[in-house]
Parts: structure tokens; C-alpha cells; sequence
């Protein structure tokens, strides 16, 4: 990123809906971590699967229900969860919503 690429963005609105579908987008990608915006319609999701790394999900609008480890949480708009390295997760939307994922690779 440089100087001039520096500029304030309305999180959600950098991304949006496509009907069903789930749509992403990286914001930053480094070594040490990566930003991904998504944004899922209803009755999108994602698979049960496991990561090597700790992430938090930032739900931005909507609701999802996050499973980690067979325990069931239901997350709104302004909440957010940490999902620990190496359980496994799955994500699936109770209605169109949007998350900011945010994965620490150290």
C-alpha cells in the first residue's frame, strides 16, 4: 500500500451480495496475517474445515450462525468471535451478512 492508496472506506459497502453466492475480497495479504472482506447470501456458507492459524470474524451487517468445535453461536451485526487455531468451524448465513476475517499466521 502506498501513501497515496490511504483513504478511509465504508467497510461494508466495499463488497456486495451476489445472489447465491459468497463473494470475497482481500484487503491485505502479508506474511504474518490477511484481511478478507465477504459477504455471503442467505443460506450460503462454509464447509466444516480447520485452519493452522487463530481468526476472528467481525460480522458487519446480517446474521450467521458459526460453529466451532459442535458448539453453535448466532452472531449479529457489530459482534465478533474468535475461532481458535486448528478447531474445526463452519459458518452458514441465517440471512444475507457481511464479516470481516481476520487470520494471525503468527
Amino acid at each position: 500500500m502506498t501513501k497515496e492508496n490511504i483513504t478511509a472506506i465504508p467497510t461494508g459497502g466495499s463488497i456486495e451480495y451476489q445472489q447465491n453466492s459468497v463473494v470475497s475480497k482481500t484487503i491485505i495479504n502479508r506474511p504474518g496475517g490477511t484481511v478478507t472482506l465477504f459477504a455471503f447470501d442467505r443460506e450460503q456458507g462454509l464447509s466444516e474445515h480447520t485452519a493452522p492459524y487463530d481468526a476472528m470474524v467481525h460480522v458487519l451487517e446480517g446474521k450467521v450462525e458459526i460453529r466451532i468445535s459442535g458448539q453453535v453461536n448466532i452472531l449479529s451485526g457489530g459482534q465478533y468471535i474468535v475461532m481458535p487455531a486448528n478447531e474445526p468451524h463452519a459458518l452458514m448465513a441465517l440471512e444475507p451478512f457481511k464479516m470481516l476475517l481476520i487470520m494471525i499466521k503468527s
